[in-house]
């Protein structure tokens, strides 16, 4: 049984208000997918870390962070507004390991935050743990829910917690956030990414995927990909390019997407972070919301298609600040003008923090790309069949060093296992294809 420690906080910024854009764009992902999306993990804690450390490190994120005071409110009809606090009290939890492994305990804390259900209404959105040994922490768990930040949100957050930043907090804060979105500028940036989603809406083919001919139950899988070629492969033409490995990583998923659906343009919902708004760079909250991209990438060579990649990425990444309610009801307007096929449940997250920028070493050869391709190196294996809902097809890329990693999130009556599989392997296949094609060959 774990002890509690209760740790008091307070900060800056309270009110009542309707939720920012990022925000309500979350919660309507957690309300199809049946989830409150928790992050986080467990992890070994360095030597010489006390109690008392953990304990500060809990007020810190707890005072300094309003996304971590903000909790929910609902009206009649179900709408929610974040309701930050400006103080409160929060429990640590405590478990001596006694004769357990620690790690192995800290993992069992983690599936059981994680598996506990949520309320967004009384509770704070952040649960912590830490594992004792002989009196001493060895493991933290942190499990948060995805309201709280996105994924730069989440590693900004962890940079400050580190360096214990004790500078004012950047950026428009979530309340801050939903007044600018009320005002004259939020209408006018609101409605022209309405107008750019219908254009694009009512003249892309209507179906994203070819259709399942192995649906399963549990109907939802996930799985992951690794794939040091692919790592290689992009590289060589990011380094080409002169640009990081993110449009090229972008532009393999599309010309691998239309070898898969044998669909032209490519449709797909990438997530931006859109921190590259004005008020938005260094804020630890979720602003990330997912565009809306069609590439035309059929019968063209790679370098081709990466530049029509780049320019399309830039023209949806600008219109990816939206109310999420308001495009909703836009695209089921469309839905039901277009016919009961139409559908846009393809996305496509570049989740990366460390690993986007190109290796600033020697080029990859050729044969280093061959043989980390035939050297069965790439790896893929299934992780989670379950009921409730993933997106139809949804592709995040992950930090790793030395490989890239993908996991894919689908459902099975859409896209089948074999496909989803085939898909990830062909990712690798085509930029392999384009490297080797940049990179002179030995006379």
């Amino acid at each position: 049984m774990a002890e509690q420690i209760i740790v008091a906080f307070d900060g800056e910024g309270s009110g009542v208000d309707e939720l920012s854009w990022g925000q309500l764009d979350l919660w309507m992902a957690m309300r199809r997918q049946n989830s409150w999306l928790p992050m986080g993990g467990a992890t070994a804690l360095p030597a010489g870390t006390s109690l008392a450390d953990v304990v500060e490190s809990l007020r810190y994120l707890m005072s300094r962070y309003q996304p971590m005071r903000t909790r929910l409110r609902f009206d009649a009809d179900g709408r929610p507004s974040q309701v930050v606090s400006s103080s409160g009290e929060i429990a640590l939890d405590v478990v001596d390991a006694g004769d357990d492994d620690p790690a192995e305990v800290a993992e069992a804390m983690r599936r059981r935050y994680e598996e506990t259900d949520y309320d967004f209404v009384t509770q704070w959105p952040l649960r912590m743990g830490v594992v004792l040994r002989a009196g001493l922490p060895t493991h933290l768990v942190i499990i948060m829910c995805h309201l709280v930040a996105d994924g730069s949100g989440a590693a900004l957050m962890i940079a400050e917690l580190d360096a214990r930043e004790a500078a004012p907090v950047k950026g428009m804060q979530p309340l801050e956030q939903a007044r600018w979105q009320r005002s004259p500028a939020g209408v006018r940036q609101n409605e022209a990414a309405l107008r750019y989603w219908e254009r694009l809406l009512r003249t892309i083919p209507e179906r994203r995927f070819a259709g399942s001919d192995d649906r399963r139950q549990p109907r939802h899988w996930r799985g992951e990909f690794r794939s040091p070629a692919l790592h290689l492969a992009t590289q060589v033409i990011a380094d080409r390019a002169g640009m990081d490995a993110s449009p090229v990583l972008m532009a393999v998923y599309g010309v691998a997407l239309h070898r898969m659906t044998g669909i032209n343009p490519v449709v797909f919902r990438p997530t931006v972070n859109n921190r590259f708004r004005a008020g938005l760079a260094d804020v630890v909250c979720t602003v990330a919301e997912s565009g809306l991209c069609a590439l035309d990438v059929a019968g063209v060579p790679f370098p081709e298609a990466l530049t029509r990649t780049r320019r399309a990425a830039m023209t949806a990444y600008k219109h990816a600040y939206f109310h999420p309610v308001q495009l909703d009801d836009l695209i089921a307007r469309v839905a039901r003008d277009r016919g009961p096929d139409f559908d846009i449940g393809c996305f496509y997250n570049d989740r990366r923090i460390t690993t986007r920028a190109g290796s600033t070493g020697p080029a990859p050869t050729p044969a280093q790309i061959r043989e980390a391709l035939s050297g069965g190196h790439t790896t893929f294996r299934w992780t989670i069949q379950q009921d409730d809902p993933f997106e139809r097809l949804f592709v995040h890329i992950d930090d790793v060093p030395d490989t890239i990693q993908i996991t894919v999130f689908m459902d099975t009556h859409f896209v089948s296992p074999g496909d989803a599989e085939a898909f990830l392997y062909g990712m690798e296949e085509v930029a392999v294809e384009a490297a080797l094609d940049l990179v002179p060959h030995p006379s």
